[in-house]
């Protein structure tokens, strides 16, 4: 009698323990959405969910860091997608105030860098600025913070890879030492690990000085880049 009921009660606390141990984070869903979603629907789907996800984890534990950055990333990543300046702008004023609580954020930085270089690239230099405030130097200025802050892990520096040479097709020099640092570098993350491949995937092309099929394929690697407008 005992042994059963023993196995029923950890049968009920499996039961709920389980979909919350199986339940994906705002940081994983919106990699998932970033980098596998097959569509526009399913991307926008997923970082609703993210969305959703973070506010219930803000309302538990108000002003706490990683989901209102993840949250942040979701509005930013929809912006992207639906092409909204509210979202788009939203998104910006988080992640300037979380970059001023903690001037030493690696990530907040890259978030910055990655919102201003990547308005430029989506609708150009002037356009971005008109209408979003988005500047090539402002981007700039927060990926080399990022890279200083970032520490020993691909994410920063395989991520600048691509952004770097997706700016400036001339930037094979650059793009090459931050692709092979990314390359060498460990893969604690998710998503340290899609930047290391995302980094091997364009070095035979930087080290063929062929900085146009680098950028190209950078474009490809880079969130949401095998979604069709």
């Amino acid at each position: 009698m005992f042994h059963s009921t023993m196995l029923a009660v950890s049968a009920m606390v499996a039961a709920v323990i389980a979909p919350a141990a199986l339940a994906d984070t705002p940081r994983e869903l919106l990699t998932t959405a970033a980098f596998q979603a097959p569509d526009k629907k399913k991307a926008l789907a997923l970082i609703g969910q993210a969305i959703a996800e973070s506010d219930r984890i803000l309302v538990a534990r108000p002003g706490d860091h990683e989901a209102t950055l993840q949250r942040a990333i979701a509005v930013g990543y929809r912006a992207k997608l639906t092409r909204s300046r509210t979202d788009a702008r939203a998104s910006l004023a988080v992640f300037q105030r979380l970059a001023a609580q903690n001037p030493r954020d690696a990530e907040a930085q890259m978030v910055i860098a990655g919102w201003h270089l990547d308005a430029i690239d989506q609708l150009g230099g002037l356009v971005a600025r008109t209408v979003l405030g988005a500047k090539a130097e402002a981007g700039e200025a927060a990926l080399s913070r990022a890279l200083t802050l970032g520490g020993n892990r691909a994410f920063y520096p395989g991520l600048a890879a691509l952004m770097r040479i997706r700016k400036d097709e001339g930037e094979v020099a650059q793009a090459r030492r931050l692709a092979e640092t990314a390359a060498a570098a460990p893969a604690p993350t998710a998503l340290d690990a899609q930047m290391k491949r995302a980094a091997l995937s364009i070095l035979p092309s930087l080290r063929a000085n062929d900085g146009n099929s680098a950028a190209r394929l950078s474009r490809k690697l880079l969130p949401f880049g095998k979604i069709a407008d």
